[in-house]
């Protein structure tokens, strides 16, 4: 054989194994279904409890006036629109004929049972640090929970994000964590809060920025992203900052407290906020102090320059806006201040931030009152705020907090909101 017809053989066969192994990375075995599982002690059940409610599954997995995990709640991302699953012990369309090894596999490698991938939405980047214990034991919560009859609905997504076999290739690029030991010169408490922060609380599927393909940057990790067009700020430096946070008032705030200098959660933290007061306190005390340990980084730091002083017809007209709108509840001699230990508005994470958006959305869209949940409760004033309103209320109120740093691009910023807001 000569040596040029030796060479296209070779390159024939590399590409015949290129194809085979593309394909092989692209499937993976059915794992057969078992009947439902349901004899497992009340000791087990009661911690899986406290690992599906540190993994915020709730918060996905049940949509609005839904039932509990029964999935259907959307999720929009750059590639299309997703719908959480039903995680109940259905046979037909939940997870009751599932073995703890195809929820294992899911839960660390984004496997169905059926063998097909599932989107990276799922954070199973992260759940693949929880260990083996913690996945039998919320095995075992949601195998005892109520079967709900409730059928998938069709995601929406993009070609070709619609072909899930190239979640394959994601994986391979992206999907590199694995369970850590604990860091010995560290204490248990901060062993712990590191165990929730980066595992079942997945708490960078939020916090950290996301590359063009939708995974997480993990050399910015926690450094602040944007979700549903809330910003979710960086989570480093915390205990740094111009007005730092405590543990007593991080511990209150994950709560979903209204806590001093800081305020109370609001838009997709509010949910996750009212999970984590389900939790033993012990385990967001440990959540809190891991956080306060990370340090800043420059990204953090304010890139906003120091601009111009509110132009005073704006700042009057703000100042009208806030005594009738505002004042009521969160004026100096507001009854709500007093009674329920409610901040100054200008001394909370939403006005102290650089960037106007969770103000702004806060504004627009309120904050709902859960049923059956005590909480704060603001309405809505989407409707009855114009836009040269809304700007003036919000370079009032930044004035008043730091007025060094005034807000730039209020009025885009605000009409880009309010095309999102409901």
């Amino acid at each position: 054989m000569s040596r040029k017809n030796l060479w296209v053989s070779a390159a024939v066969s590399l590409g015949l194994v290129g194809v085979a192994v593309a394909f092989g990375l692209m499937w993976r075995p059915t794992i057969d279904p078992i009947e439902r599982p349901t004899e497992f002690d009340s000791a087990q059940i009661a911690r899986g409890a406290q690992v599906i409610t540190a993994g915020d599954c709730a918060v996905c997995h049940t949509r609005p006036g839904g039932k509990y995990l029964a999935g259907g709640l959307p999720l929009v991302t750059p590639f299309g629109t997703l719908y959480s699953t039903n995680i109940t012990p259905d046979a037909d369309t939940g997870i009751g004929k599932w073995p703890l090894e195809a929820f294992e596999r899911a839960m660390r490698d984004g496997i169905s049972r059926d063998g097909h991938f599932l989107y990276p939405a799922f954070p199973y980047k992260h759940y693949r640090l929880l260990s083996d214990n913690d996945l039998a034991d919320a095995y075992a919560f949601l195998m005892t929970g109520p079967p709900v009859y409730e059928p998938a609905t069709p995601n929406r997504m993009k070609f070709p994000m619609n072909i899930r076999p190239l979640v394959s290739g994601w994986n391979l690029m992206f999907l590199r964590s694995e369970p850590f030991p604990p860091t010995a010169q560290e204490s248990q408490q901060w062993n712990r809060g590191r165990y929730l922060v980066e595992g079942a609380g997945h708490c960078g599927g939020c916090h950290t920025p996301l590359n063009f393909l939708g995974a997480e940057k993990d050399s910015h990790a926690l450094s602040g992203s944007v979700v549903d067009g809330w910003e979710a700020p960086s989570l480093l430096g915390l205990a740094g900052r111009e007005k730092p946070w405590t543990q007593a008032q991080l511990v209150g705030y994950l709560q979903a407290k209204v806590v001093d200098s800081h305020g109370t959660p609001a838009g997709p933290m509010r949910p996750v906020s009212q999970e984590l007061a389900r939790l033993p306190v012990t385990d967001v005390e440990a959540i809190a102090a891991y956080l306060l340990s990370l340090p800043a980084s420059d990204s953090t730091s304010n890139a906003n320059s120091v601009r111009t002083a509110v132009a005073e017809e704006s700042a009057s007209l703000g100042r009208d806006l806030f005594q009738g709108a505002c004042a009521g509840c969160h004026g100096t001699a507001a009854p709500m201040r007093s009674i329920d230990g409610r901040p100054a508005l200008t001394a909370t994470s939403a006005v102290q931030a650089s960037e106007p958006v969770n103000f702004i959305k806060t504004v627009l869209e309120g904050i709902a009152p859960t049923p059956g949940e005590p909480g704060p409760v603001m309405p809505p004033f989407a409707a009855s705020l114009n836009d040269q309103q809304l700007t003036a209320l919000a370079q009032f109120v930044r004035n008043q907090a730091n007025p060094a740093q005034p807000w730039s691009d209020l009025n885009a910023t605000i009409q880009a909101l309010r095309q999102e807001t409901p």
